[in-house]
């Protein structure tokens, strides 16, 4: 396996866990003004009469850490070898060899030896939302060359606001819209004129997976990059003018450069994962895409190993990405299994399908019968330790596999907490 790039061990994840006053992400608000997290306290206190979030998703910021600083994440410098009674458990989950699922599996319970299974995790799949991850990778890796404080960059997150424009044209994902004031939540899509602060367009783009969200967030680590330390005090119309001043061509290497250097920096190479274009067509109409996109299941372990070990641009990061993947507006698919109810399940997953005209059938969304991805990026933490991460992707020809993906993740969670 490549090398995961040993990087130093920053203080600054240390220091936010003791300095932050308002915890997060259950009761953040105060600290990121993301306004949904506001509707989160008030259903905690009890002053907003609504069903609270299940056990495993009440965590503050003092709870979330990362779990591979330090001398265990060092010894993941490479992957270790295959544990043969762990695989031969994984071997047993697939009875059928031909059947389209690849996964990665890692058990890193704190005094247990480490345990890596894999099956076909090389094996390439479009990434489709999982994509959005690389996103908030290279937002936070020019964010944090503007500010090196990371108390400096959250301030910019909360403070700074831009439009939604022609980038987030067109997502079928709502958004929830929290008014604090009124304490009224609405759900829609986004329009043209919307305009949220930085967090919150992250958050967007995490939790309720908004491909609109996504192309804005990555519009803005575009301008990061362009403007550098003036990007702060960027406004919409220089902004516009550079996108329509720039050549396209040029735009299309920097955006991609964006993304996809810092998962260089970590050992990913261009084949195990790479983001090739954006989310939405108004965003393509600024930026083309380029070199397509691609992820293995290798490649997404590597990015969760290299984000536990604290080097996904710093420690800092690498725990901002994790509490945001921490975040997921509700568990779908692989995070839905009823066994995972009380476990912490930092998550994203991704689909992509397509269709073609066929005798009999009709197209469905999630069952494509000419490419029908799904995808699932997971880390568990169970309460009695057990703590594991995962990279489950499949192609199954029309059907929806989400029953499926939560099927396996019962099955997965049995085996990682069988020793």
């Amino acid at each position: 396996m490549s090398k995961l790039q040993i990087g130093s061990l920053g203080i600054i994840g240390l220091l936010l866990l003791t300095s932050f006053v308002s915890y997060y992400p259950i009761d953040g608000y105060d600290f990121t003004k993301i306004r949904r997290l506001k509707r989160l306290e008030l259903i905690m206190s009890g002053e907003l009469k609504e069903n609270k979030p299940i056990a495993g998703a009440q965590k503050s910021i003092k709870d979330i850490k990362l779990n591979l600083m330090g001398s265990k994440g060092d010894s993941l410098n490479t992957f270790p070898a295959v544990d043969p009674v762990f695989q031969k458990s994984v071997n047993a989950l697939f009875p059928n060899l031909d059947e389209s699922y690849s996964i990665a599996l890692l058990d890193v319970t704190p005094g247990k030896p480490i345990r890596y299974a894999s099956r076909k995790d090389k094996v390439q799949y479009q990434p489709g939302s999982v994509g959005k991850i690389a996103v908030a990778v290279g937002f936070f890796n020019e964010l944090a060359k503007i500010y090196p404080s990371f108390e400096k960059r959250a301030e910019l997150l909360r403070n700074r606001s831009v439009v939604a424009g022609k980038w987030a044209m067109y997502d079928e994902h709502t958004v929830p819209i929290f008014d604090p004031e009124t304490k009224k939540l609405v759900r829609r899509t986004i329009v043209e004129t919307d305009v949220f602060t930085l967090y919150e367009w992250l958050d967007h783009m995490m939790s309720v997976s908004n491909n609109g969200a996504a192309s804005v967030c990555w519009r803005e680590a575009v301008l990061m990059r362009a403007f550098g330390k003036d990007y702060p005090g960027l406004t919409e119309d220089q902004a516009s003018e550079y996108f329509k001043n720039t050549p396209k061509a040029e735009l299309a290497t920097l955006a991609n450069a964006v993304v996809n250097d810092p998962l260089r920096d970590f050992g990913i190479t261009t084949d195990e994962w790479r983001l090739g274009a954006f989310f939405t067509k108004g965003a393509g109409t600024f930026i083309p895409g380029k070199g397509g996109s691609t992820g293995t299941p290798s490649g997404l372990m590597k990015f969760l190993v290299a984000m536990e070990r604290g080097h996904v641009i710093d420690s800092a990061s690498s725990l901002e990405i994790k509490r945001m993947l921490y975040m997921t507006d509700r568990r779908i698919r692989y995070a839905a299994a009823p066994q995972l109810t009380s476990a912490a399940v930092y998550f994203k997953s991704g689909s992509l399908y397509s269709c073609k005209q066929e005798e009999g059938y009709t197209c469905e969304k999630y069952k494509g019968n000419v490419n029908n991805y799904m995808n699932s990026v997971a880390i568990v933490e169970h309460q009695d330790g057990t703590t594991y991460l995962v990279v489950l992707m499949s192609n199954v020809l029309k059907k929806n596999s989400a029953s499926d993906h939560a099927a396996l993740s019962s099955s997965i969670d049995r085996i990682c907490r069988t020793r």
